[in-house]
């Protein structure tokens, strides 16, 4: 594993702010904590029997604690010369209206999902796609497995752009979210050089 050097690049380091998003339980808090170089801020509250009804835990139903307002990472990657700053959205439908703010300043972001249950992935999709911000989606794979191909799950979110890149990932791994994160800054570039002017 390539050591990151924060200390040497990041007075030369370009900012870049990436959203992580994806729906209620996919795994966002755990790909921050992942790849974070510094303890990652997390505003997690403990689920309580007032989300009974509202919050939908099936498939889930181990987890107990979600994010009520944002997950904050920071990872430094010294061969692409960038400090990534990493804000997880809440999944929760009840905080969605939390994503316009978070968007303010992002350049890109990776949609989270989880082909269990991933008619929740749907509105992570539209979101990005309808404000026009570049993403890859991530498909989590759980216990170490994913029944579906990258192409099957593309298909399957119906993605307005096909060039769109789908990738298997786990979350808890840093190697994994590091391979995103640079599919994510690789689609980026080259978008820019695309709409750059001639």
């Amino acid at each position: 594993m390539p050591a990151y050097d924060t200390a040497a690049a990041a007075p030369e380091a370009s900012p870049v702010k990436i959203l992580i998003a994806g729906g209620f339980g996919v795994g966002k808090t755990t790909l921050v904590e992942a790849i974070s170089e510094i303890d990652p801020l997390r505003t997690e509250e403990r689920l309580t029997s007032a989300g009974v009804g509202v919050d939908d835990l099936d498939g889930i139903e181990s987890k107990t604690a979600t994010t009520v307002a944002m997950d904050f990472g920071r990872i430094t990657l010294t061969d692409a010369g960038v400090v990534l700053y990493l804000f997880g959205t809440p999944g929760q439908e009840r905080f969605w209206f939390m994503w316009d703010d978070l968007l303010n300043g992002a350049l890109g972001a990776i949609v989270l999902v989880d082909t269990r249950r991933l008619d929740r992935s749907f509105a992570a999709v539209d979101f990005f796609e309808n404000r026009g911000l570049p993403f890859i989606v991530g498909a989590n794979c759980f216990n170490g497995e994913q029944p579906y191909t990258t192409e099957e799950i593309k298909a399957a979110l119906h993605l307005r752009d096909p060039d769109t890149p789908v990738l298997l990932l786990d979350a808890r791994s840093r190697e994994d979210v590091r391979g995103c994160l640079l599919s994510l800054l690789d689609r980026l570039i080259t978008q820019a050089r695309v709409t750059a002017p001639v």
